[in-house]
């Protein structure tokens, strides 16, 4: 397999169990990108969050990709926008009303800034804040105007309060949305046409590679599409029964540096 494009997952796979960018996973990238080969980052986080891990990879430069916002926006790493798909404003307003129905907490996220409808912020909306190094604001719903690029909404609450909600959305939201479960404490939503199996395709295209051209290494529910649009799609060893059921290869946890390993198995030989 002709392996040139390695689309990486951040959190729960490129990270570590301490979230940290491990010494082996930083050399293993490095040596693959010597020979040529383009690494993506491919994540649910803006730019903001992606770009401490690109200075640490030395990834840079107009010729330079990332996906983010769970494939909502593909830009070159120094800010070039590529292709991007927002939030109908009539979609922001039915989930958010349902969020209150449901009792969990709300969040949008724009090119700047997350967002939030709950006057008593979640701890994990202010958690994700830092996280990303994105500002948190709180404004009632009849303050985000249409005129407002949202790039996702999220569901932000403790797991239980998240699968009750996930399971009681109706049928209608999955069919004109892309929902996904990225954390325990995260469900997302977006456009239809957003997910990174589409923006890694689309990637893929603009650099004339194929799928068989391609490896993707993820772990969670977001990171499904990209892993069936690879030709060599990668569960990390921590991830979900349904990633690992959908990869060509199970690599070692991330708390074992599995992109590492992975990327050492099939690139770096």
């Amino acid at each position: 397999m002709d392996i040139k494009l390695i689309a990486i997952d951040i959190d729960g796979t490129l990270l570590n169990e301490k979230n940290q960018l491990a010494p082996a996973t930083i050399e293993a990238i490095t040596e693959a990108r010597q020979k040529g080969i383009k690494v993506a980052l491919c994540t649910g986080r803006p730019i903001t969050g992606v770009k401490p891990y690109l200075n640490k990879l030395g990834i840079d430069g107009n010729d330079e990709y990332a996906i983010t916002y769970n494939g909502a926006l593909v830009e070159t790493v120094d800010g070039k926008v590529l292709s991007k798909e927002t939030v109908k404003y009539d979609d922001f307003l039915e989930i958010e009303m349902m969020s209150r129905e449901m009792g969990v907490h709300f969040q949008i996220e724009t090119v700047d800034s997350i967002t939030t409808t709950n006057r008593d912020i979640s701890p994990f909306s202010v958690e994700e804040s830092h996280l990303v190094s994105m500002p948190i604001k709180y404004r009632t719903p009849g303050e985000i105007t249409r005129d407002v690029n949202i790039y996702k909404l999220m569901y932000v609450d403790y797991p239980d309060k998240i699968t009750k909600a996930k399971g009681n959305l109706p049928k209608s939201i999955y069919e004109r949305m892309s929902v996904v479960q990225s954390s325990p404490v995260f469900l997302e939503f977006m456009n239809s046409n957003s997910s990174k199996g589409n923006a890694l395709k689309a990637l893929s295209e603009q650099l004339g590679l194929k799928p068989d051209n391609v490896m993707a290494i993820g772990d969670q529910g977001n990171d499904l599409s990209m892993i069936k649009f690879a030709g060599l799609g990668v569960s990390m060893g921590n991830g979900i029964e349904e990633i690992k059921k959908n990869a060509q290869f199970v690599t070692k946890p991330n708390s074992e540096d599995g992109v590492a390993y992975a990327i050492n198995k099939y690139v770096n030989q």
